[in-house]
Parts: structure tokens; sequence; C-alpha cells
């Protein structure tokens, strides 16, 4: 897996937790958290970003893929392991 995957998230989030575990299972072994709830400029950061308030929100190299649910959905239609690729 070559994409670089980041996840805004908080120290109590079971959609963060479930969006990693899957990320895991798909081989991805490094992902950069970015924890909203220690730093308050970080979840303006990724309010501008995504336009969501929400966590988790999960970049995939430069693409958004949003939060937990999309992540699953994005795996049931096949997509994730392309884009985790990089194709």
């Amino acid at each position: 897996m070559t994409s670089k995957v980041l996840m805004y998230s908080t120290a109590v989030c079971p959609y963060c937790v479930r969006a990693e575990q899957l990320l895991n299972r798909k081989g991805v072994a490094d992902i950069e958290k970015v924890r909203v709830d220690l730093d308050p400029s970080r979840r303006e950061e990724m309010m501008q970003k995504t336009g969501q308030r929400s966590v988790p929100q999960i970049f995939i190299g430069d693409f958004h893929v949003g939060g937990c649910d999309d992540l699953y959905a994005l795996d049931r239609a096949g997509k994730l392991e392309p884009l985790l690729r990089g194709e």
C-alpha cells in the first residue's frame, strides 16, 4: 500500500476505532492521526478542508473519503484497495 492515510480523530470515538481497524486489515500500518480534541486549531483545519465537524474524517492521498461509513462503503464497492495502492 502506497498512499498516505490521514485521519482526524478524537480519543473517545468508536467510529475512529472501526475505521482504523478496517484500514489495518487492508494492510495500512501507518495512519497519521490528528487529534482534534487536543488541538482546537486542528479541528478548524479539518472543518475548512472537509466542511464537516464530526470525526473521523479520513484522507487517502489527496482524496477525502469522509467518515467511517464512507470508508466501509468504499470497501464494499471494491474501491478502497485500489485507492490505497494509489491507483
